[in-house]
């Protein structure tokens, strides 16, 4: 019995082996050092789309995808792979809790932010341009961002004005609340740039607003199948990414870069 049961174990041991990834340590300090990397992403990100041209070629790129940004940030402390690519905002905010982490000078892309909406509800994606525009030249959007990036971040929080009238019922954002400062959770409440932008909008629009948060990759998904209006969560706008969904105007420039062990 005792030989069956440290044979079942050894099974189990070398199975977990089997399955877990480690990087053979390549050193990442440019853009040049990804190929023959083991590149960390969220799925289905900008940073997954950009990575992926590096798939599949002669120098045996490895893309390590998750579901969360936190959790590639954690592989790469582990030494599970060689590098993240995230976006810029919440890779401060990763290396900020973690010491033995960097990003480094050289960006990896620029990007737009938009919000999707079903190609089904241009009507929709017009209010929203509508409101955007006028949030804009009010400096809403400017002071939203203000509020969580740079020197003066806490100093101008979005306040809903108080004669907001919500008659025309909710509109559902979807998002993956795991990407700060756009949008993360602080205690049970979602928060950040992109829920503040959403709230100002309904505020507009004569919305209430739900958040319905979810991983990353089924944001489209849910929009596309009605159970969300629209999507704000740090999305880029792209050409795959519009065979399947409109996008409104942009309202936040942004770029994806690499985080590397120190």
């Amino acid at each position: 019995m005792k030989k069956i049961i440290a044979l079942a174990l050894t099974t189990v041991m070398a199975a977990s082996m089997s399955t877990a990834v480690f990087a053979d340590g390549k050193t990442v300090a440019s853009v040049d050092d990804l190929k023959g990397a083991y590149i960390g992403v969220q799925l289905g990100t900008t940073g997954d789309i950009y990575a992926s041209d590096y798939e599949g070629d002669e120098e045996g790129t490895q893309i390590e995808r998750y579901n969360k940004g936190n959790d590639a940030v954690m592989a790469l402390s582990q030494g599970k792979i060689d590098c993240v690519i995230i976006d810029e905002q919440p890779a401060k905010a990763f290396v900020e809790k973690n010491e033995d982490l960097t990003i480094l000078e050289e960006e990896f892309a620029l990007e737009d932010y938009a919000i999707c909406v079903s190609k089904e509800k241009t009507e929709l994606k017009d209010s929203i341009n509508t409101a955007l525009t006028e949030l804009k030249e009010e400096g809403v959007i400017d002071s939203i961002i203000a509020n969580y990036i740079g020197e003066e971040a806490g100093n101008s929080p979005y306040e809903s004005p108080e004669d907001v009238d919500r008659s025309n019922g909710t509109l559902v954002m979807a998002t993956n609340a795991y990407f700060p400062p756009y949008e993360y959770y602080e205690g049970d409440k979602v928060t950040g740039i992109d829920a503040d932008i959403a709230q100002a909008i309904c505020d507009k629009l004569g919305y209430e607003l739900q958040i319905d948060d979810m991983n990353f990759d089924s944001i489209i998904a849910a929009v596309q199948a009605g159970k969300a209006d629209f999507g704000a969560a740090g999305m880029t706008v792209t050409e795959e990414r519009l065979k399947n969904i409109d996008f409104t105007d942009s309202y936040a420039t942004a770029k994806q870069v690499i985080i590397v062990k120190k």
